[in-house]
This record gives structure tokens, sequence and C-alpha cells, in this order.
């Protein structure tokens, strides 16, 4: 079992992660990149320490921060120009400090084109063609995915779908506007509850060198769910196109769902509303 777990980047997953960490038992350290977060951290009974990727490690990280049993790797790339090149120079700086074999990668299913059916781990484009198809930060975490990997055998990647939950009502994403494409899509989400449980179920259990996706098991429309999700709020749904564009994937998690043995807390997305 591990003793000691790093969370880089304790923003809106990483931080209730590493509360619910250091609850069980762990010595969690917890990155982040404001300094005035810091005594927040230390509050909470986490360990802080100030990680900035430029892409490069800031000079006066504390190289402590990399000692630990498990590092959770936990920052997604950023909007901007160059993020294809940005966001694995970033994981690759990470990887120079040579951190614990042990890793969790935070991912995405944006790595997966649309295939207009069920998405399983094995659907990741390989040839270069493929990848174009997708946008460019789902060409950058896919080289990242790569990157660690490569670094240790002992790396889980987790694709999460969209992330729902506190200060990310999935109302506010599409309200009152007016889309080219066919609401009849599936959606693919995943509540801030389910991500938790999940990471922590994989530290805990030892589930190493594994790719997984996690998606809630259902798959509402998108004219179905946010219908729901702007009444939720007040606020006016979007309007799709009756003879709009289908594109679209569904991710499957039933890999997840078997060897975890994993049941979602908010296995309806709509429900969690």
């Amino acid at each position: 079992m591990a003793e000691s777990i790093s969370v880089l980047g304790c923003g809106w997953l990483g931080f209730p992660l590493a509360k619910t960490l250091l609850a069980q038992g762990y010595e969690v350290h917890g990155s982040t990149t404001q300094p005035e977060k810091l005594n927040e951290l230390e509050e909470k009974g986490i360990k802080p320490y100030l990680i900035k990727l430029s892409p490069e490690v800031n000079a006066d990280a504390d190289p402590n921060f990399f000692r630990s049993d498990v590092l959770i790797i936990n920052i997604p790339p950023r909007r901007r120009t160059d993020v294809e090149a940005f966001y694995p120079q970033q994981v690759e700086a990470i990887i120079q400090q040579s951190p614990p074999p042990r890793i969790v990668f935070v991912s995405s299913t944006s790595v997966y084109p649309d295939l207009n059916r069920a998405v399983t781990e094995a659907d990741i484009p390989t040839s270069e063609s493929e990848k174009q198809s997708l946008r460019a930060s789902g060409r950058a975490i896919l080289a990242a995915e790569s990157l660690v990997k490569q670094y240790s055998s002992q790396t889980t990647i987790l694709r999460f779908c969209g992330l729902m939950g506190p200060d990310r009502h999935p109302g506010r994403f599409l309200a009152g506007k007016t889309l080219n494409s066919s609401g009849q899509a599936p959606v693919n989400f995943i509540h801030l509850d389910d991500c938790v449980a999940i990471l922590a179920q994989i530290i805990r259990d030892g589930i190493w060198g594994e790719v997984f996706n996690a998606c809630a098991d259902e798959h509402p429309t998108k004219s179905v769910f946010y219908q729901r999700a702007t009444q939720k709020i007040g606020q006016k749904p979007p309007e799709f196109r009756a003879d709009g564009e289908l594109s679209f994937k569904q991710i499957d998690s039933q890999r997840l769902k078997g060897q975890l043995g994993y049941q979602f807390i908010y296995a309806d997305p709509t429900k969690a509303l």
C-alpha cells in the first residue's frame, strides 16, 4: 500500500481528491501554482508545494514533492495556440524530476475521434491522418500519455469524459445557444464524486499499468440532457438543428467497471444535475 501521495494540481478535482486521500490515512502532498493557496492546503493537513510548469519546473520547486510513493498528474492542457507542443513539454519536465514509478495520469476522452459508436480504450487513433481528426488538445494529451507510459510500466491512465459537479453545471455550457449539430447525439459526463472515488480506489487497490475510460453508464441525448440541465438553473435551453450533423462518440467504461468492480455513484448524469 502507498503511504505518501503527491497530487500535482490541487484544483477543482485535485483538492477534493487530496482531502479524500488524507481522510483515508495517506500522507498527502499537494501542489498549486498560486502562492495564496498554500495556506489553504496546509490548513487541511495537506503538505503544500508551489509547482509551476512553464513548461519547465520552477527552479525553486521543492524536489521532495516528487519523492512520494505515488504521483498523480492532474494538469489538463490549457487553451493556447501551441498546446500540442507545450503540454507534452510540461509532462516531460515532470518526468525529468525522476518521480516515483507509480503514476496516475489524469487524461481525457478527447483522445478519441468521433466514430458514431461506442468507444473503448482500444479506439485511440494510431496513424497521423487519424490523429488529425482530433483537436490540438486531444493530440497533446495523447502525446503526454505516451511519455508517461514510456517512463514507467506502473503508470495507470484514467480518461475522464465531461466533468460535472460543484461549480461545473452543464446547463451553463450551452444555455440559450443555437447549434448546427444534432440534438440526438449522446452525452458523456462523469460527476466529481465518481472521479474522486475511482482515483482513490485505483491507489488503494494498487491497479497499475492500466488504461481506463471513466464515464457514467447512461448517455441521454443532448436534446434531453441539456433541456433538463438548463431547466434546473432557470436558463433557456439550447436549440439543435433537426437536420444537423450527427457526429459523436459514446464512451464505454465497461473495462473500468469490470476490473475495479466499480458501480457509479451517478450512473445517470441527469440525476446529478
